[in-house]
């Protein structure tokens, strides 16, 4: 338990930093972006690829991989169809707010909690490589859908797939893991490098992004939208893994317990993102991702004490 506590101080303490660098501005007004667009081309596909190739590839592409993936698909349809005659949103809207409830911050914050809460960048893969290879091109062709908007179809989803840095950096990395290949140390050594810088860079961007955000404004009207999709994500996504680990692939202790905690991750911030791009449900994405960040690391803490012994 000390150890997780450990853990979990340096993830905020770094966190505190990224918020202090940006209420000084000693990165300038693009520091962020330039954070996140490193980690996301360079340090992170390194980070996958040094940790993946070490792994055990069951351990990628094993249960832990089933109960990420069924358990967004259960919480993305709870919410989806749950809350179509409550709230009464359109379908853009809707489909943004149930990509908010099941889509979880698996690169930004799902790798620092990884390494530093279960000892292993390794256990974030199979929740990442669901998410960018299947869960996020089917959350798009729904937005196409909703939104009604024309889309580069299945061709532009599938090159957003395989020229996505971090699936590539993943998958080059199972296929080391698989073939047993000893990867020659000139190569090994500037990776293992470039890794290193992935997870610092990570927490002070998202520290940086967190100067000046307030959400739940009551004028903008959604807030109702936003704690339905906070509790899913929090609450209910961790409950249906911690279900199907336990009772439908009969984890052990020590595996239900990484998949809760994967589960409880907060929202990404690409559905922010996304929902900018299509210009729906931009305050829901927005105040979502914000509070399940703030949130999510107090959850996961408490599911630390309760599975983590």
């Amino acid at each position: 338990m000390y150890g997780v506590l450990e853990g979990f101080a340096a993830i905020w303490l770094v966190i505190l930093t990224g918020y202090i660098v940006g209420r000084m501005g000693l990165l300038g007004p693009h520091g962020r972006e330039v954070l996140n667009m490193l980690t996301f081309s360079v340090a992170s596909p390194a980070l996958l690829f040094t940790t993946v190739a070490k792994a055990d590839p069951y351990s990628v592409l094993g249960p832990q991989l089933a109960v990420a993936g069924l358990s967004a698909c259960v919480v993305l349809a709870l919410y989806w169809f749950g809350t179509r005659w409550w709230l009464r949103r359109d379908a853009g809207e809707r489909t943004i707010g149930a990509m908010s409830a099941s889509t979880v911050n698996s690169a930004n914050l799902g790798l620092p909690i990884a390494t530093y809460v279960l000892g292993d960048p390794a256990w974030a893969a199979p929740v990442l490589l669901f998410q960018l290879a299947i869960f996020t091109p089917v959350n798009l062709s729904m937005m196409d859908a909703a939104t009604q908007r024309a889309g580069k179809g299945i061709t532009g989803v599938l090159k957003g797939i395989v020229t996505n840095p971090m699936i590539i950096g993943a998958l080059a990395g199972l296929v080391v893991s698989l073939l047993k290949w000893d990867v020659p140390t000139i190569i090994w050594t500037p990776l293992d490098v470039l890794a290193g810088a992935s997870v610092p860079a990570m927490l002070l961007a998202f520290g940086i992004s967190l100067v000046g955000s307030r959400p739940l404004q009551k004028d903008l009207g959604r807030r109702r939208d936003v704690w339905s999709a906070v509790g899913m994500k929090l609450l209910l996504h961790p409950v249906i893994a911690w279900l199907l680990a336990t009772f439908v692939f009969g984890m052990d202790s020590q595996h239900v317990y990484i998949a809760v905690i994967l589960a409880c991750l907060p929202t990404a911030q690409n559905i922010f993102v996304n929902a900018s791009r299509y210009d729906s449900g931009v305050t829901i994405a927005k105040d979502t991702v914000l509070v399940t960040s703030v949130l999510g690391i107090p959850v996961m803490f408490l599911v630390a004490a309760l599975l983590g012994g």
